[in-house]
């Protein structure tokens, strides 16, 4: 097991929630889960996030930062929000993270 660090609040702010899709699930069996995480988060910040919350230790992170599309509704143009995902892959041997459970 990974080094227990302390939560902090700030953590929470970091990863908002897991990213559950088809291809993220084929990810866990290559050690790999997708999470949705704030804006402005770096990958130093998301990989201590996701070893202080899980109790985890952390190999690698990616991240993928998917552009708002420009809609329109009723004749009126709008954006969607920028949305950022981290991809987490954990070191051999660790446990999987179970997403589905609280924390």
């Amino acid at each position: 097991m990974a080094k227990k660090q302390e939560i902090d609040t700030r953590h929470y702010d970091v990863i908002l929630s897991p990213h559950i899709t088809e291809k993220s699930t084929l990810l866990s069996e290559h050690n790999g889960v997708v999470f949705k995480v704030s804006n402005d988060a770096t990958k130093p910040q998301i990989k201590e996030a996701v070893e202080a919350l899980f109790d985890r230790k952390v190999k690698s992170v990616n991240t993928i930062v998917s552009k708002g599309k420009t809609k329109r509704w009723k004749g009126k143009p709008y954006k969607r929000t920028d949305a950022k995902k981290a991809i987490v892959t954990l070191v051999e041997g660790q446990e999987p993270i179970d997403v589905t459970s609280g924390i």
